[in-house]
């Protein structure tokens, strides 16, 4: 079967930084609804389009085109007294919106003084150009419910995983 609108995707990849430095690669293969779902970077489901099992690719992504460029008005510097301790470089906190109609935001401690800790809520990768390659393992059509839910819900989809794996370094099994 040919990948295009309404397939399930079921694949392999490997991520790096431009200059070939290791970010992430699937230990168990992945799978992802294509046609539009936002399940993997759309450059990435345009190459993948018309393709077939045993598919390979490699790619480099801009910014743009992977996790957005780094944007500086992101960062903020907070008291320190509004967090519980312990505190330290790296980790994560969910930030609620001023605003309802505001998606929450994930921020990550960049740095810390005794007085101050600087988030950010850029993606970890967001602004550095990566390498994508992929090698496809299957590829089938979606189910009803897969398509009304917007993803795959298989045996390699994200469906069943905690949360906090999706908020990994490199954007969890969500490729995008």
């Amino acid at each position: 079967m040919k990948i295009g609108k309404n397939s399930v995707v079921t694949l392999k990849y490997k991520l790096t930084d431009a200059q070939g430095e290791f970010i992430e690669e699937t230990e168990e293969p992945v799978e992802y609804l294509h046609g539009g779902y936002d399940g993997i970077f759309p450059r990435v489901e345009e190459a993948l389009e018309g393709q077939e099992a045993g598919f390979t690719t490699a790619m480099q992504l801009e910014p743009q085109d992977a996790f957005g460029e780094y944007d500086a008005e992101q960062v903020r510097v907070e008291a320190r007294a509004k967090f519980p301790e312990p505190l330290e470089v790296g980790m994560r906190f969910e930030g609620v919106p001023e605003d309802e109609e505001e998606e929450a935001e994930i921020l990550t401690i960049t740095d810390l003084t005794p007085d101050t800790v600087v988030l950010d809520a850029n993606h970890p990768l967001a602004g550095i150009a990566l390498r994508f390659s992929c090698e496809v393992l299957d590829v089938r059509a979606a189910s009803e419910d897969e398509v009304v839910h917007g993803h795959a819900h298989g045996a390699h989809s994200h469906e069943d995983e905690d949360e906090d794996e999706d908020d990994d370094e490199a954007g969890g099994k969500h490729l995008h």
